[in-house]
């Protein structure tokens, strides 16, 4: 992947949102001159029920919504009137052919092929121990456990910052892209330490554009902290605005076994149709873990004073607020 600028960045980004409004307003131009032409056919049609001889008339479809969803823009509902069939290209769910990043379904559906979440706007989390924060991030609203804005160690989850910068905007070397995959995938500390040599003011930076207040450095790559709202948002954009980035297909490709022997299975792991996972924990000091994943239609992170089992114990009260 080549290398950008902080600024080509955001420029990147302002010109796909104004392409996919300018998409979501051909698709609903479009759809509103066949609904005109189609309703004044049903109407001729019915003008016709009457004439003697003529066989019944064929049941025409009633008025239906389709939402567009378009990434970095929104859901755009498109009403097609009774009695006007569905353009091919609304029939839900369906990937707009050409556009893979917008999708349709009906309205009040999912944009993924599964359950809609329960989430409408943001919603607290409740019943879960203090000692966790936790944050889900859906196209709907942000689902947060009262202390998810707390800052907390951020552990070996800080080296998705890390490895973000290394990938977009270092020297684009192999050598970086061999260390980053490492540090996904293994968590090695040795390689994100390189990184950071190479890179100390990568993760602030990549930390800034992104808005997350509560992460900063401090220092050192290993004295980071962040807060699960921030980790659950960053993955979001992650998502959605680069879906076929490596720091995902590493998450999906996780070793079993860290390089420091530690089994990577904890925590939002466990959630439903979960696609990948970075995870976190101390070497030293108090005992703390973290974890963060993403699925097809949501985001999660969470942060625990405690272990793996006291971090799999909390995590699970949250599914409801998955789908």
């Amino acid at each position: 992947m080549g290398r950008h600028s902080l600024p080509r960045t955001h420029t990147a980004a302002s010109k796909a949102a104004r392409r996919a409004t300018s998409i979501a307003v051909a698709l609903a131009t479009l759809t509103a001159g066949t609904a005109v032409a189609g309703t004044a056919n049903a109407q001729d049609l019915g003008s016709l029920s009457s004439a003697p001889g003529l066989p019944p008339l064929p049941v025409l479809p009633e008025a239906q919504t389709k939402t567009v969803h378009i990434p970095g823009v929104g859901p755009l509902d498109v009403t097609i009137p009774a009695g006007v069939p569905v353009p091919e290209y609304l029939i839900a769910p369906n990937i707009i052919p050409g556009y893979p990043g917008i999708k349709v379904t009906d309205k009040g559906a999912p944009q993924g092929a599964h359950a809609p979440s329960p989430i409408r706007g943001n919603q607290t989390i409740q019943g879960v121990n203090p000692r966790t924060t936790m944050a889900i991030v859906t196209d709907q609203g942000i689902a947060a456990t009262p202390n998810a804005y707390e800052a907390r160690p951020a552990l070996s989850i800080i080296k998705l910052l890390l490895v973000d910068y290394a990938l977009h905007r270092g020297d684009g070397s192999p050598q970086d892209r061999a260390l980053s995959e490492r540090a996904i995938r293994a968590s090695d500390d040795a390689a994100a330490t390189a990184l950071f040599r190479k890179y100390p003011g990568g993760i602030d930076q990549i930390a800034r554009a992104h808005g997350m207040s509560a992460t900063r450095t401090n220092g050192f790559w290993g004295n980071a902290t962040t807060s699960a709202v921030d980790i659950a948002r960053y993955l979001d954009t992650i998502k959605r605005m680069d879906p076929n980035s490596p720091v995902l297909q590493w998450m999906r490709e996780a070793y079993p076994v860290a390089a420091d022997g530690t089994r990577q299975n904890w925590g939002t792991r466990a959630l439903p149709r979960v696609q990948g996972t970075k995870w976190g924990w101390s070497d030293m000091g108090p005992n703390t873990v973290a974890s963060a994943s993403f699925a097809d239609n949501y985001t999660a992170a969470a942060f625990t004073w405690g272990g793996a089992q006291e971090q799999n114990a909390d995590v699970p009260i949250a599914i409801g607020y998955v789908g």
